[in-house]
């Protein structure tokens, strides 16, 4: 199973952000620290606004931040909202529906119960649990330690 690129910079955006949440970041400064574009990140940071993820300030010291703790931030949500619509192969709902034996096949009901596990084990995660060792992520980034914004 593949993640599209959309909610692997969303992962990525909420990592970055929760490394300091009182903090705000600017889209610049997180595409620059991941070496990504900035323009991807336009639309990732606006849908993770749209779902209350991350709560966005606008103006000269403007930026981004998390909405709410990265401990009450599920992962198995935030895929779910940014996995939606892609279908896992093209008989699930949404995908062209062109395979010969679908009305048969048993791979089907297979997949279904494998991509539930798979959000199952995601359920038990929070953004929190990602940070792992924070200091780490922010030596590599690298994520410039300032005051932060009010």
């Amino acid at each position: 199973m593949n993640l599209t690129r959309f909610s692997d910079y969303a992962l990525r955006v909420l990592i970055y952000s929760a490394t300091d949440p009182t903090r705000l970041f600017t889209i610049a400064e997180i595409a620059s620290g991941y070496g990504i574009s900035e323009n991807h990140l336009m639309k990732v940071v606006h849908r993770l606004a749209v779902l209350g993820l991350l709560e966005t300030v606008r103006g000269k010291n403007g930026g981004l931040r998390l909405a709410r703790p990265a401990s009450q931030i599920n992962l198995g949500e935030i895929l779910r909202q940014t996995e939606q619509g892609q279908p896992l192969v093209e008989c699930f709902e949404g995908g062209t529906g062109q395979c010969r034996i679908a009305p048969v096949c048993q791979l089907k009901p297979m997949l279904q119960e494998a991509e539930e596990a798979f959000y199952a084990v995601l359920d038990r995660y929070t953004l929190a649990d990602m940070l792992g060792n924070r200091s780490a992520i922010i030596r590599l980034l690298p994520i410039e330690q300032r005051a932060s914004h009010n």
